[in-house]
């Protein structure tokens, strides 16, 4: 089988990336579409997940895969010293396709370098999320109709937040216009601002979390502070409740303004919120299945025509 892992979105080109929302969308009028009959799917999840980890599995399943893995490292080979690179090797031997979790960066890069089969990164460490990437493009264009010329609002932990690293660096096609809320202790890395540079993205970095900063958004992209990120706990304690989403911050927002966040929340948005027109993050976690068929359809080298073949 030809290696077609899929480790960052970085590289797709704009007619690909619309592909895959096509794909989406295909699948979104019926998931239930057995393309993957005979296949096998393995899940490994070195670090936990929830919505990840299930949505791919769902997603194996309605598609009539099956699927194997854990999603607990302490039950594996690993606590007996087993390297990455011995599981993949081994996992390859019974999977058709892989979806890793992993706490290093780089982790799934290597792991595509190494494995006959290919690789879904499903996240390594701070790095590149890009299953969630395109779930959220896919959220983006439905709810706004289009991913152009958007104001698109990143707020909390930019520093660690690999969905919007990925989301950054997949939106380089489309003329974004970047506005960056965090403290400067969790601020976006200089690399990705440099990137930004690179590819004419424009930016605008604030400290200030008011209805006025946000009020020209058409996408706020809230984030948690990654309390398993910190090494130092106390700087933690002093950021986690920097910015924090009231209800009463939306009085100026613009009506087609929608709010993403890539899910576990703590404390960041004030519940009240999701009875709101502007919630949109439940929805969001929904078009992770979505998605994510369309990812694993599209690294095996089934197309968009192969699945509307497939009633």
């Amino acid at each position: 089988m030809q290696n077609s892992s899929l480790v960052t979105l970085a590289n797709h080109s704009r007619d690909k990336i619309e592909y895959l929302i096509r794909m989406a969308r295909e699948f979104e009028q019926n998931p239930n579409r057995r393309l993957l009959e005979g296949k096998v799917v393995a899940t490994l999840f070195f670090e936990p997940s929830t919505r990840t980890r299930l949505s791919f599995e769902t997603a194996a399943n309605r598609l009539g895969a099956r699927v194997i893995g854990f999603a607990d490292p302490k039950v594996t080979s690993g606590t007996k010293g087993e390297t990455l690179k011995d599981t993949i090797m081994m996992v390859s031997n019974y999977a058709d396709v892989i979806v890793m979790r992993h706490y290093l960066e780089g982790a799934a890069q290597y792991a595509s370098e190494i494995a006959p089969v290919p690789i879904v990164n499903a996240g390594d460490g701070a790095n590149q999320h890009p299953s969630q990437t395109m779930l959220d493009l896919y959220t983006i264009n439905q709810t706004q109709g289009r991913l152009d010329d958007l104001n698109i609002y990143m707020v909390g932990d930019l520093k660690y937040g690999r969905t919007v690293h990925s989301l950054l660096m997949a939106m380089r096609h489309f003329n974004p216009t970047f506005h960056f809320i965090a403290p400067d202790e969790l601020a976006m890395p200089d690399i990705y601002k440099r990137y930004c540079e690179e590819y004419g993205i424009r930016y605008v970095e604030h400290q200030d979390f008011t209805a006025d900063t946000i009020s020209d958004a058409d996408i706020l992209y809230m984030t948690r502070v990654q309390k398993e990120r910190f090494v130092d706990l106390d700087e933690y304690e002093r950021v986690k409740d920097r910015y924090l989403l009231k209800r009463d911050m939306l009085k100026k927002a613009r009506p087609n303004m929608k709010i993403l966040h890539p899910l576990p929340r703590v404390n960041e948005i004030e519940y009240s919120i999701d009875e709101t027109p502007y919630a949109y993050y439940f929805q969001q976690a929904r078009n992770g299945l979505y998605a994510r068929q369309a990812l694993i359809c599209d690294v095996l080298g089934i197309s968009l025509d192969d699945i509307k073949k497939k009633l």
